[in-house]
């Protein structure tokens, strides 16, 4: 798979899984993907920024559907 379709699917799975976060007053945006790292680097915001459950919703919830359209990917990071 080239870059520009894991980008673009990474990209369309956060989409959906944003509502989710949304409802709990918080929101998630995507800021790069490094396909040598196999690593995805996002933006939390409302309620995620400083939440102690954002590690686990990080690792448990986001980078696990991210490996269903990404198998290959490692980390979710988050950048502040």
């Amino acid at each position: 798979m080239c870059m520009k379709e894991i980008e673009q699917k990474i990209k369309d799975k956060i989409e959906e899984l944003r509502p989710s976060l949304q409802a709990d007053g918080g929101d998630l945006e995507l800021v790069a993907v490094d396909k040598d790292e196999k690593r995805v680097r996002v933006k939390l915001h409302g309620a995620c920024i400083g939440c102690p459950m954002a590690e686990v919703t990080l690792r448990g919830f986001v980078l696990e559907e991210l490996k269903v359209v990404w198998p290959e990917l490692e980390d979710v990071v988050p950048v502040y």
